[in-house]
């Protein structure tokens, strides 16, 4: 499909649809699984460790993710996983021990990082490369958009019909976006589709074949996930830590997503037009001076201006962690290249916070910010040495390079 051709329109039913229907649920589960952990029993630090089970599970499944993918197809795994997502939620709701609790949302982990995997393996075949990124940012502001609408629907269950019935809307949303996903037609090319099926090698070859990579930009990749993982947690923390009320705290936090929502389309244009580095070094620059900023806030309104900060500079990011796993996963192993590239991002989500509670553990929540902030610019750093080396599309410069190159090549 070339870029006259391709309209994200088109992406709109079977890619777009079917994912904001289905974060919707994980956004609804998220505030209530602590909730139903410490209804059954458990202790705080227990009913943390439940909330966990989610990233953990995903961390797991999302080199088995690839190789399924792989293996069965996008679409089809896409299907799977929704499948699967409403088995296990429908355990999570009837669940009466915790054991079983943590094993449904462990399982719901694993399946959503399939979902999320094929979706962005389809979506990489499905558009063309000088409009990728558009593609993949747009996906992400959807994700975002979905798990911001979760907790609202899911609050409006709560109240109609008890805590266990957020589950089951989760269950539901995970049918639908089944069904969505199963009625509408495929629009990857029969070409992806015979390059997606003749990619099915072991993931220790990928692993070995593109080590390189993995050691390299896969660095800047998991300290942008980290920062990126450790931004949900300092809000909430630093409102605990100044004495705000819950409901001040519920607002900053929203303030911050807001303004993240609303930056998606914006981002992949940019990314398109003049680089991946025009987009990932800001992202990672405005969010360090908003997480060194963050420590010295002591007021709602200082506080609620270094989050929208914080939520901007995320926002502008949107989709660039998935836009140059696209740029560099080879077409005939994509979506086993896009598992260990995810587990990377994940692996740097879930650390994140754990940077943010070792500086608290030592007695400087302050410090764990400030050394998340450092994170950052170290990030921006590895992204602006990495990228170039390994994406065509970092910026001008590199895709004038590669087109002087393949002229030359031809000439020759």
């Amino acid at each position: 499909m070339t870029s006259r051709d391709f309209s994200l329109a088109s992406l709109i039913p079977g890619v777009f649809l079917p994912t904001i229907v289905f974060e919707i649920g994980l956004g609804a589960i998220l505030p209530v699984i602590a909730l139903t952990g410490l209804h059954l029993g458990v202790s705080v630090a227990g009913a943390g460790l439940l909330v966990s089970m989610l990233a953990i599970g995903q961390i797991l499944g999302d080199v088995p993710a690839g190789a399924l993918a792989a293996r069965v197809g996008d679409r089809r795994a896409m299907l799977l996983a929704s499948t699967v997502t409403i088995a296990t939620l429908s355990a999570s709701a009837l669940a009466r021990s915790v054991w079983l609790l943590g094993a449904g949302v462990l399982a719901t982990g694993a399946a959503n990082a399939v979902f999320m995997l094929a979706r962005q393996s389809y979506l990489t075949e499905a558009s063309p490369v000088l409009r990728r990124a558009r593609a993949l940012s747009t996906l992400a502001g959807v994700q975002r958009i979905g798990t911001f609408i979760g907790p609202f629907a899911g609050a409006l269950v709560i109240h109609l019909a008890g805590t266990g019935s957020v589950y089951w809307l989760a269950a539901g949303t995970s049918l639908v976006a089944a069904v969505i996903v199963a009625v509408v037609p495929d629009v990857a090319d029969a070409s992806a589709a015979h390059a997606r099926a003749a990619g099915v090698v072991p993931v220790r070859r990928v692993l070995g074949d593109h080590r390189q990579v993995f050691l390299t930009l896969g660095v800047a990749v998991l300290t942008v996930g980290a920062v990126r993982g450790a931004r949900q947690t300092i809000l909430p923390l630093w409102t605990e830590h100044l004495g705000m009320s819950a409901t001040t705290t519920s607002l900053v936090f929203g303030l911050s997503g807001a303004v993240d929502m609303l930056l998606f389309y914006p981002s992949g244009k940019v990314m398109d037009r003049m680089g991946r580095l025009w987009v990932a070094i800001p992202s990672m620059l405005v969010m360090a001076v908003a997480m060194i900023a963050l420590p010295f806030s002591r007021t709602v309104a200082t506080v609620s201006v270094v989050a929208m900060v914080l939520g901007f500079g995320n926002g502008i990011g949107s989709g660039i962690l998935m836009t140059l796993g696209a740029d560099v996963a080879p077409a005939d192993r994509r979506a086993q290249f896009l598992g260990v590239w995810r587990v990377i991002q994940d692996t740097g989500n879930a650390g994140g916070p754990l940077l943010v509670a070792a500086g608290a553990a030592l007695g400087s929540l302050g410090g764990g910010i400030l050394a998340t902030g450092t994170t950052a610019v170290v990030a921006a750093g590895a992204l602006a040495r990495w990228v170039p080396q390994w994406s065509v599309h970092a910026n001008r410069s590199t895709r004038r390079r590669a087109a002087e190159s393949a002229a030359r090549a031809g000439l020759g």
